[in-house]
């Protein structure tokens, strides 16, 4: 018997794409409202008790509203806003961060979606710092840029409808981005990194990058050591790979060649996928690296890692509508 899955602000860009994934299902039944009903409070009460699993696709004060309209213990919440990613009581959706992972968020009732910044970040870092390659105390700094669908309706409209001119815009000059807490948390650090987020001017996918001073850290660590340690981290997932030596060493000297454009490491490489892929490049010589993650910030980074903590906590394949 197919799961009833209801989505909660499904006319987001977020709600939008995950009922994509999910339509076309023979597993999943979705609950839908229709235009007429979505903001009706009954009516979305309702359904959010009568469903098996519901999406929250919610600015943060709505999903804690909707979450205090959930009395159904056996309700499986997922909500992809921020409102929860470090709040007691919820397990981090993000299955491929530590052993274990998974299996808490097969077992919750109460799973919150990574921030698309934080994924990338923390599938770069995290493994580091578990190995001892990176001190939870060494100043981490992060810079990324996104598509300007991540920054919802407003700026879509602000790109697409008002002629935002913008080849990139950054932000976050007051240093408290709202996904620096989960950032430092569930990367082990004792302090914040430092963020540089930017938006471009592209709708869709990301790239990530966290720069290292090799000789700054204990024992000077070795290229190779880090992307062994990544290597590790992600044998045999589906979702999140690293690159090898062979691979890297070729996008370098492709980056230093004549054409100037590597498409692996272009932020919409990976657009429409549920897909991770790390990279590390380095000079050993010079005790540098730089650490870059290429992700869909619609995909891996929210409606796709959304759908995957779905599948898991209702006990279906985890791969189930994602590539």
């Amino acid at each position: 018997m197919a799961h009833q899955v209801f989505i909660d602000g499904e006319a987001g860009t977020t709600g939008l794409q995950i009922r994509e994934r999910l339509a076309a299902r023979s597993d999943i039944e979705l609950l839908l409202l229709g235009e007429a009903l979505r903001k009706d409070l009954a009516a979305r009460e309702a359904a959010l008790n009568e469903a098996d699993a519901v999406i929250l696709c919610l600015p943060d004060e709505a999903a804690k509203e909707a979450v205090s309209l959930v009395r159904n213990p056996k309700v499986k919440v997922i909500d992809a806003s921020s409102a929860h990613r470090v709040a007691e009581g919820w397990t981090y959706g993000f299955p491929e961060l530590r052993a274990g992972q998974r299996e808490a968020i097969a077992g919750a009732t109460r799973i919150s979606n990574p921030g698309c910044y934080p994924t990338g970040f923390l599938g770069l870092v995290a493994p580091l710092v578990r190995a001892g390659l990176v001190p939870p105390e060494f100043p981490v700094t992060v810079n990324a840029v996104s598509g300007y669908s991540g920054g919802g309706k407003g700026l879509i409209a602000e790109f697409e409808e008002k002629g935002a001119t913008d080849a990139a815009r950054p932000y976050g000059y007051t240093l408290k981005h709202k996904h620096v807490p989960e950032m430092t948390r569930y990367a082990g650090l004792a302090h914040a990194p430092l963020f540089a987020p930017m938006v471009g001017r592209y709708a869709q996918g990301m790239l990530v990058e966290v720069p290292l001073q090799l000789w700054a850290l204990p024992n000077a660590p070795k290229v190779a050591a880090l992307r062994e340690a990544l290597q590790a981290a992600y044998a045999g997932e589906r979702f999140v790979s690293v690159a090898d030596e062979a691979e890297t060493l070729r996008l370098q000297t492709a980056r230093a060649g004549a054409a100037g454009h590597v498409p692996e490491l272009d932020p919409e490489a990976l657009n429409g996928t549920n897909r991770l892929q790390l990279y590390v490049f380095g000079d050993d010589g010079a005790g540098q690296a730089r650490l870059v993650a290429v992700l869909d910030n619609l995909g891996k980074g929210a409606s796709g890692a959304a759908v995957q903590n779905l599948n898991l906590a209702l006990g279906l394949d985890e791969a189930a509508g994602l590539i």
